[in-house]
């Protein structure tokens, strides 16, 4: 099937925007139509973006949709991406692929017994800054890579968010919340994991809300709000992670360095699609930035893009469910070694994605 392929997004709340928006910078994706189990949500987001608003299980049946955009909440990531591909739909929904390890397996076997495609959010390390991160190590910038860092040090969303209840509920907390984009932009960078061992900690009982929607609700806190620690990687180097919710003032470290034996190199924010992109060389007393060699002016939604171009050329797309499963494994492994008191052997493992070609055009990705 050639042209354009057709879209629907269920799900509409305040990440549906940047999806919008986000997939209609490519010309490959025609995005058409979006539901919610609040039809007043899901009539409004057709209202202001032109689309056309249908219930949840109208979506499935169109036979003209050809992937569903999962932008529910974590908790029903697994039941609507699920349906999605009974109803023979390509997925991409949003991080992470799943709250349990079992939901996610059953997931990835659906999609294969369905013969259609999976995919999953972050798809921030297809952006300009983490594109050229990864061409400086694959151009030997800095040499074999032996090592490094990753930081999400934060305060907790109850400062600013309207809704932070959910957040330090099950499937949620620093590292099910932000650690997807961490852990995804290692993988980009260095490949998969094959060992992990960690420690968490609930440092406070619950939080108070200081947000104006709600200002002095108490939240209790059902997930780590601080988990630290490595990861072995199969080409060989370790990683330091932490993410936490527990430094409100914030911190000074870097988002993400890689360490290699002819230099540094230090990546931008893995939650957004550009940023600065530093290299350090051995020998060099400085930080030099480094020109970005891909677009970072993407949304969220280049990673639809990406599935849509290769389900027209019939190649692999980068945001993958083993991808995905991967990640979700190696968050759960970082609570089981903590609980356990042991590394923790990762059975998953997934495909380093490939790298974005040069020269792209706007509005294309193959």
């Amino acid at each position: 099937m050639a042209g354009k392929v057709k879209v629907g997004i269920i799900g509409c709340g305040n990440i549906s925007t940047q999806y919008i928006k986000g997939c209609r910078l490519f010309d490959v994706i025609d995005l058409v139509a979006c539901a919610d189990i609040d039809m007043d949500r899901a009539q409004a987001t057709a209202q202001e973006y032109g689309l056309t608003a249908c219930s949840v299980a109208e979506l499935l049946a169109d036979p003209a949709i050809e992937i569903v955009i999962n932008l529910t909440i974590p908790a029903t990531h697994a039941e609507v991406s699920l349906a999605a591909i009974a109803a023979g739909k390509h997925v991409q929904s949003e991080k992470p692929l799943a709250i349990s390890r079992a939901d996610g397996q059953q997931i990835l076997a659906a999609a294969a017994a369905k013969g259609v495609r999976l995919g999953c959010a972050p798809d921030t390390f297809l952006g300009g800054g983490l594109q050229t991160c990864r061409k400086l190590i694959d151009d030997g910038e800095i040499g074999q890579p032996v090592g490094a860092t990753a930081f999400m040090m934060s305060g907790g969303p109850e400062s600013w968010h309207p809704n932070p209840i959910f957040f330090y509920q099950q499937g949620a907390g620093p590292m099910f919340d932000m650690g997807p984009y961490y852990l995804t932009a290692l993988i980009h960078l260095l490949g998969p994991v094959v060992r992990v061992s960690g420690a968490s900690r609930i440092s406070f009982a619950e939080r108070v809300a200081t947000s104006q929607a709600r200002q002095g609700e108490r939240i209790p806190v059902e997930v780590p709000t601080y988990v630290a620690g490595l990861l072995n990687f199969a080409s060989g180097p370790i990683a330091s992670l932490i993410t936490t919710f527990d430094v409100p003032g914030g911190s000074n470290l870097p988002n993400i360095e890689i360490y290699g034996s002819e230099g540094s190199l230090r990546a931008p924010d893995p939650n957004i699609f550009g940023g600065p992109v530093l290299l350090r060389r051995a020998g060099s007393k400085e930080w030099q930035e480094m020109p970005l060699s891909h677009d970072s002016e993407v949304m969220r939604g280049i990673g639809v893009a990406d599935m849509a171009t290769a389900i027209r050329a019939g190649q692999p797309h980068r945001t993958s469910g083993e991808l995905a499963y991967h990640v979700l494994d190696l968050m759960h492994a970082f609570e089981d070694s903590s609980q356990s008191g042991r590394h923790i052997e990762i059975e998953s493992s997934c495909q380093r994605p490939a790298a974005l070609p040069l020269g792209l055009a706007k509005g294309q990705l193959g």
